[in-house]
Order: structure tokens, then sequence, then C-alpha cells
């Protein structure tokens, strides 16, 4: 997919730094509500896996809504960040027409 719906303004430093405090506050009773829900929060020999926020915290992104935040292994985890990176800096080929609903399948 090279659609980016990604056009979110970013945070200021103190409003970034806000918001990753809280999500690394909440980190541990999110990964407990999660095993709940879920089962273990996976892990890769004994490494938990990175929360992945979808709207990103830089962007606006809520650090602790559940509909927000998917596990990912470490090196896939920084494969999306410079994936987002390349879609928020608005060139091709993440500017062309895709799907009517990018995250519906």
């Amino acid at each position: 997919m090279t659609n980016c719906c990604c056009n979110y303004a970013t945070l200021n430093p103190a409003q970034n730094k806000a918001a990753r405090d809280k999500w690394d506050d909440s980190r541990p009773e999110f990964r407990e509500q999660w095993a709940k829900r879920f089962g273990a929060w996976p892990s890769e020999n004994g490494n938990p896996y990175e929360g992945h926020h979808i709207r990103d915290l830089w962007h606006g992104g809520n650090p602790t809504d559940w509909d927000n935040i998917l596990p990912f292994p470490k090196d896939i985890h920084q494969t999306l960040f410079k994936l987002y990176n390349q879609c928020y800096a608005n060139a091709p080929p993440w500017t062309s027409v895709g799907t009517d609903y990018p995250y519906g399948e």
C-alpha cells in the first residue's frame, strides 16, 4: 500500500514528551490488561514486543487507547517507524491514490 492517510500535525516537544511519558508509565498495566483480554503480551527470547502506536505519539496518537496499540517485534517496529517517516514526508509514492479504506481488510 502506498497511499498515505497520515497528515496529522506534529506535537511540540513538551507535548510529545508528555505523551511518551504517559505511555511509559502505563505500559506495565497496559500489558497486564492485554494479558487478561488476549493472553500474555508477546515476547521473543524473554524480551517483550514493543507497543506500536498506529497513530504515532508525535502526531497526536492516544498513548493508551486500545484501538491504537499493537505489539510488534523490535525489528518490525523499527521498519514501521521508517515507513511512517516516509509517509509523513508527503512525497511519492506515499501520495498516490490508494484504497478507500486502507485498514478495512
